[in-house]
């Protein structure tokens, strides 16, 4: 796994499940993830408690063969889960109703594997489903949290071109400077 020993610390705590928790949940309720969603790197499964919750179908992508044997001991009865890259999935064309994926793009090591992501979650998507997500953006802490990870910080400015590159349309990119990037983007239908 790209982090450092704090970074993993962090982010299996408690502390930050709660954290998650109390963000992620009002974004979810602003949009509709249809019946069939897959999330791309939980990482611990912090967003995932929270997905379950609001979705009627989840499967997970995850490539840390740990993250992912923790994953299914904790969610496997309630997600499908699955070991592998989100630059190389292994679904079917059109399958999902939604891809979302938080908080894991800037531990993407190349800008290059960023956009492979983008390009098969268009792939596995069905026609109008939505990909969509949250990352964190650059700021003096989250360097230092970043201290021997992989950090490969989204480009905001950048991120609705290479969207578009990927297949999607109506892309809409809102950034909280220092915090965070929002994304949400449709396949064409």
């Amino acid at each position: 796994m790209p982090m450092n020993l704090i970074h993993r610390k962090i982010c299996s705590s408690a502390k930050w499940a709660d954290t998650v928790e109390e963000r992620l949940t009002p974004w979810l309720a602003k949009r509709d993830l249809g019946d069939d969603v897959l999330e791309i790197g939980p990482g611990f499964g912090a967003t995932t408690k929270v997905l379950l919750d609001v979705v009627p179908k989840l499967t997970i992508l995850e490539i840390d063969p740990a993250s992912t044997a923790l994953l299914r001991d904790e969610f496997g009865g309630r997600a499908d889960v699955h070991e592998g890259s989100g630059a190389e999935m292994p679904f079917a064309d059109g399958r999902f109703s939604a891809v979302v994926c938080f908080t894991m793009l800037h531990h993407v090591p190349t800008t290059a594997l960023q956009d492979a992501i983008f390009a098969e979650a268009a792939r596995v998507l069905r026609p109008g489903g939505t990909f969509c997500g949250t990352d964190s953006q650059l700021s003096f802490r989250f360097r230092l949290l970043h201290l021997g990870d992989t950090m490969n910080v989204l480009d905001a400015a950048t991120l609705p071109g290479r969207l578009e590159r990927a297949g999607f349309e109506q892309v809409k990119v809102k950034t909280r400077p220092k915090e965070r990037v929002e994304f949400g983007a449709v396949k064409p239908s």
